[in-house]
């Protein structure tokens, strides 16, 4: 069992910034792929970013250039630098590990950016 807890959701204006993060209560090393999703309004849940455990990246092509996916083995955490907010980026957001053939996913937290 793998618990994810999600925190750094708010309200942005357009061109801003936030930082996400995904708490894992279990050593992050040991996970295959951490990912960031999100889901806006009346939307299915889409792929944003993966990091896997030998620390290469992936990206949608909506968020390249703008969001950064990282991680502090050390605090067992996993980040999502989010720049250059875009409107169109309002959603709540998932973070996801896939360890021992499952999936996990977190509560979700919710970012707003205003135009």
């Amino acid at each position: 069992q793998v618990q994810l807890v999600e925190s750094g959701g708010g309200l942005v204006k357009h061109g801003g910034s936030l930082r996400l993060s995904c708490e894992a209560y279990i050593d992050i090393w040991s996970i295959n792929l951490m990912r960031w999703y999100r889901q806006a309004p009346g939307n299915e849940r889409r792929w944003v970013a993966t990091i896997a455990r030998g620390g290469s990246t992936n990206y949608a092509e909506s968020v390249k250039g703008r969001f950064t996916i990282f991680r502090d083995s050390a605090k067992n955490t996993m980040y999502l630098q989010m720049n250059s907010l875009k409107p169109e980026d309002t959603a709540v957001y998932f973070c996801n590990a896939y360890y021992d053939t499952n999936d996990y996913w977190g509560q979700g937290t919710q970012v707003t950016v205003s135009s």
